[in-house]
């Protein structure tokens, strides 16, 4: 009848609807304390001195944050002697990128990234309404930068690289990137995605503010949340050419990156000896658990970032069982049908992890 109000529900885009599903790290049951190994954070508590400065922001938190996050930005900007309009702040790498693919891709878009890779690269391709392209690793876990650069076509708009890899490990070397960097057309940006750089060690690795002044369409994605422990904070950046910076500042949402928040990276800026020595307690405990377990037959891929990757394929959840089946619970991250990811928790936590992993009888 005329008049009669539709019974028909609002729909969202094709796009959304049919997205996958971010899936975080398992976290336990409060009861029963796990050791949690599942999400790549820092075993580490925040330093006293972030502490102290999170405090004292919190007092100011009836007043909106600077929007343009111009501490931040501008300490970013002279640790890596660049330009304050060359580094873009947003809240977590993860919102970073997605600002990014708003403002580089959309309906008719490709965007391109190695698989496995970081499990949020697919889903905020779609949510940009750009298609993602996947291109296999190879043998050793590593990306396939030849066949990336193939992979290029009229319709690709970015491509992201990540270095060392999640969940795998590998890195991109700076020979390998200017190689690759040289095959892609210019029109194409390239997002290199250094989450873990800080737990780096190989020196072949490729340095990215660096590559920056050789590529003029490359860009950075760096984070506050593994070596610096401000995961819960939610800081990330962008660097890289002011043109290609200032469409992704455009796209930030405003007052995203909160006060405490910004504090606590200037803070942790200004400690970054100390954090960095962090790290480097959880790459000798990475290459301590590296060794015991290829010791014990383990084949891993090259491990450079707070993780190790264990490639049991269809016995993943038999392993993930096994890890959490006596108290304390080990939780890992699981891929079903290609394997787990392990962050590298502290010397106790891996000790646990070691114990446990030494009585599976599955494949290695």
């Amino acid at each position: 009848m005329p008049g009669t109000p539709s019974t028909r529900l609002p729909t969202p885009r094709p796009s959304v609807a049919a997205l996958p599903s971010y899936v975080p790290g398992a976290r336990g049951d409060a009861a029963s304390p796990p050791i949690k190994l599942s999400s790549n954070e820092s075993p580490h508590p925040p330093l006293p001195s972030v502490l102290g400065v999170i405090a004292e922001a919190a007092g100011a938190i009836n007043r909106y944050p600077d929007m343009a996050a111009t501490g931040v930005t501008g300490r970013i900007a002279a640790e890596l002697g660049k330009h304050p309009s060359e580094v873009v702040v947003g809240a977590g790498s993860v919102a970073v990128l997605a600002h990014i693919l708003q403002a580089y891709a959309g309906d008719g878009d490709q965007v391109i990234f190695a698989w496995r890779s970081f499990e949020a690269y697919p889903i905020l391709t779609r949510i940009a309404g750009a298609e993602p392209v996947t291109v296999a690793l190879d043998a050793e876990s590593r990306h396939d930068l030849a066949a990336m650069a193939a992979a290029v076509t009229e319709r690709t708009r970015v491509i992201m690289l990540c270095s060392p890899n999640n969940p795998t490990g590998p890195i991109i070397t700076g020979a390998e990137l200017d190689v690759f960097m040289a095959a892609v057309p210019s029109r194409v940006l390239v997002v290199l995605d250094e989450a873990y750089v800080e737990y780096v060690r190989d020196p072949e690795v490729a340095d990215g503010p660096a590559a920056l002044d050789r590529h003029p369409n490359l860009l950075l994605l760096r984070t506050f949340s593994k070596a610096y422990g401000l995961a819960a904070l939610r800081v990330g950046y962008a660097v890289g050419p002011a043109a290609l910076i200032a469409p992704v500042r455009a796209c930030v949402t405003p007052f995203s990156v909160s006060g405490p928040a910004q504090a606590a990276a200037v803070a942790s800026l200004d400690a970054r000896g100390e954090l960095l020595e962090r790290a480097a307690q959880v790459v000798g405990e990475r290459q301590r658990v590296v060794a015991a377990l290829s010791a014990a037959g383990w084949t891993l891929p090259a491990a450079e970032g707070n993780f190790v990757w264990l490639a049991v394929g269809d016995a993943t959840g038999d392993l993930v069982a096994h890890l959490g089946a006596d108290q304390p619970a080990v939780l890992v991250r699981p891929f079903a049908g290609e394997g787990v990811r392990v962050t590298i928790g502290s010397a106790e936590e891996n000790d646990v992890l070691l114990a446990r992993l030494s009585t599976w009888d599955g494949p290695r």
